[in-house]
């Protein structure tokens, strides 16, 4: 393969790899507490092409991250809705240990036990937080739970050092990279009551991202294309002369 095509198909494997990407997070761009999926591109060397003047190199996507910036908050009016202003994530017991999320939409369980839409627990400063579903419940900006005038519990709101310290589990949930890695309290965050925090995968920029990738997967393709000819008319060239 001559190098304009294989750096093309190169390219075009990048386009589609961030393809995925982008139609993840519009699929989410409704999913309250969502955060968008990223590109981090790379160039790849063969180690054939090392000593070449200039090295033959390729574009790739080294891996994706995950972008943790603020969503918009929106207002619900449901008590039990809460959303994070700033850094942190709401700890839930998950079914083969702590998970985390920022999709605050919680509802109590038939035992009164303030759960996740999936119904996995909410932790709080002490373990599982038990409500009295008829009592009003206000819950303040530091995460204490009040009703009736008493502190029920304290909602647990963890913070890892950067997008590197957690991977995303499915189903909006995020999981520690490292399973000995511990999660400091989240230092400057305010739990917001009666709140929603907004995917902060836009859809308007989503599909601005969108029409950008097809334009460059159709120059790729071009390219391709005349690599491909080029190729197949040097061939034709080669047989002339020889015969």
């Amino acid at each position: 393969m001559d190098p304009l095509t294989a750096t093309a198909a190169s390219g075009l494997r990048a386009r589609m790899e961030s393809l995925d990407l982008l139609a993840n997070n519009v699929a989410n761009a409704s999913t309250s507490g969502y955060k968008a999926d990223r590109e981090f591109y790379s160039l790849y060397v063969a180690p054939e092409a090392q000593d070449a003047d200039p090295p033959s190199t390729m574009p790739l996507i080294e891996r994706p991250w995950i972008d943790l910036s603020q969503g918009t908050l929106r207002a619900t009016g449901n008590p039990l809705d809460v959303a994070l202003s700033g850094k942190g994530f709401f700890s839930v017991d998950g079914p083969t240990g702590t998970l985390y999320t920022r999709n605050g939409n919680f509802r109590l369980d038939s035992a009164g036990k303030l759960v996740t839409p999936e119904g996995y627990p909410v932790r709080g400063a002490s373990g599982a937080v038990t409500l009295e579903a008829a009592l009003p419940i206000e819950i303040s900006g530091d995460g204490s739970i009040q009703q009736g005038g008493q502190t029920i519990g304290q909602l647990s709101v963890a913070d890892f050092p950067g997008a590197l310290g957690i991977l995303k589990q499915g189903s909006n949930y995020f999981r520690a990279a490292d399973p000995d890695l511990k999660p400091a309290p989240a230092t400057g965050a305010s739990v917001e009551q009666g709140k929603l925090e907004d995917s902060n995968a836009g859809s308007a920029e989503a599909a601005v991202r969108l029409v950008g990738i097809m334009r460059q997967f159709e120059m790729l393709q071009k390219a391709a294309q005349i690599g491909n000819d080029m190729g197949k008319q040097a061939i034709e060239q080669v047989a002339r002369v020889g015969s």
